[in-house]
């Protein structure tokens, strides 16, 4: 079955949001915005509040999905968050993480991993 970009996106944030509730976070934000940068999930576990990139393809030939982040897109998220924090306050502990999913033909999850503090 092929899936445009934009629903295999959309397929791998919602499993990223259900690992992650799975795990204990709390999800406190989807697509939040800021400028041109957008931070797919800000969630909290205990104290931590933590942004998450989640990256989706329908394959690894050419690497893994997390593969895909660059510095760029690195800095927009940071700058993203710094604006999020600004907003709510928040002065204690942070992280960045990556939650990178391959989708089975069916659009089921094939694999799903989660790296925390991704970004250092």
């Amino acid at each position: 079955m092929k899936f445009s970009k934009k629903h295999v996106g959309e397929i791998g944030e919602n499993l990223g949001v259900k690992y992650l509730v799975s795990a204990g976070y709390e999800i406190l934000e989807r697509n939040w915005r800021f400028s041109r940068a957008e931070i797919d999930i800000i969630a909290k576990v205990e104290e931590i509040l933590i942004f998450v990139e989640v990256k989706t393809r329908s394959y690894n030939y050419y690497g893994e999905p997390s593969d895909a982040i660059g510095e760029h897109k690195e800095r927009m998220i940071m700058d993203a968050a710094q604006r999020y924090m600004e907003e709510i306050g928040h002065e204690w502990e942070i992280r960045f993480d990556i939650i990178s999913v391959i989708l089975s033909g069916s659009g089921g999850c094939e694999k799903l991993e989660h790296y925390k503090d991704a970004f250092f």
